[in-house]
């Protein structure tokens, strides 16, 4: 089969490579122009971009996928279905209509939950145990279109949503591979459909979502800091009791505290060094200090000389 890959951010590179080592031909690969990025705003290609080139295959780099010059390429390529990923443009009805068998697009998420830019973020961050990855048709509504293959998988108690990220990746190729399996024979699925009734939104997640506040459950607490790692981060600030030290800190990976914790207003440390919420208290794993590197807790321990009664206040 005839398959042009529409993509560009890392969650779909193992799906390309798959791909790339199959049967299927690839006529080209379209993907997102160059952005500016790091300090010096150097123009940088995208995950996809890269990848693709060093496979050998022929890039699109497209700012409007609809332009009609791209539909007027996509069409003459004569491919037989389009696998949209991680791609961050709306590929609209025109552009569908250009490949034989429309397109699919991987969904890292169950679906119907978490259709939105951040499913497996919201994921962790509402505490789910299980999540997963969806192939579903595309349609003019966002990720609401007709289910054509899915893999399911736990969430660990520790797992961020970047490890989470890539373990979803890895999961992509053999689901994407089961979905275009049932266009052969120049079949065009009808999928499953989904009841939307279940459905829940995951937006796009913005730094002003990162600020912590630990007057709130601590499971909720730690869900939040594992969901939000590594971007846009769980931030707060560090403040010791003598006023010496007052610094913004993201937190990476907690755990909710097993044991009693005094009953001290929720951010201060208690006897253990462990953050105080309203229901109990949370031990902080890792932590980045905005000027430094990420590191254990017990070295900010030893850094900071941390004591019992400092606190963590929303920045």
């Amino acid at each position: 089969m005839r398959i042009i890959l529409i993509a560009a951010g890392g969650f779909a590179i193992p799906a390309l490579d798959s791909l790339h080592r199959s049967e299927h031909e690839i006529p080209f690969v379209i993907t997102q122009p160059d952005r500016p990025s790091g300090r010096g705003k150097r123009l940088t290609p995208t995950p996809v971009n890269r990848a693709a080139n060093d496979f050998g295959l022929e890039v699109v780099t497209a700012p409007n996928v609809n332009d009609p010059a791209v539909i007027e390429s996509v069409s003459a390529a004569g491919a037989d279905v389009g696998v949209v990923i991680d791609f961050g443009q709306r590929v609209g009805p025109e552009f569908r209509a250009s490949i034989r068998g429309g397109c699919v697009n991987l969904h890292a998420s169950l679906l119907p939950k978490y259709r939105g830019a951040a499913p497996f973020q919201w994921a962790v961050i509402r505490g789910e145990r299980v999540t997963g990855v969806t192939v579903f048709t595309l349609v003019d509504r966002m990720d609401a279109g007709p289910i054509l293959a899915s893999a399911e998988t736990a969430i660990g108690d520790s797992e961020t949503a970047d490890e989470l990220h890539d373990r979803l990746a890895k999961m992509g190729p053999s689901v994407v591979a089961d979905a275009i399996k049932l266009f052969e024979c120049n079949q065009i699925p009808r999928g499953a459909t989904q009841d939307d009734t279940r459905a829940t939104k995951a937006p796009k997640l913005a730094k002003r979502d990162g600020m912590l506040d630990f007057a709130a459950p601590a499971a909720g607490i730690v869900h939040r800091i594992h969901g939000l790692w590594s971007w846009p981060g769980a931030y707060c600030r560090f403040m010791s009791a003598d006023g010496l030290r007052d610094e913004v800190v993201t937190l990476a990976r907690a755990a909710v505290s097993t044991a009693p914790s005094a009953p001290l207003d929720p951010g201060s440390l208690d006897e253990r060094l462990h953050v105080c919420t309203i229901d109990g208290a949370v031990e902080i794993v890792e932590i980045k200090p905005r000027s430094g590197k990420l590191m254990s807790w017990r070295d900010f321990i030893n850094g900071r000389r941390v004591k019992c009664g400092d606190r963590f206040v929303p920045s």
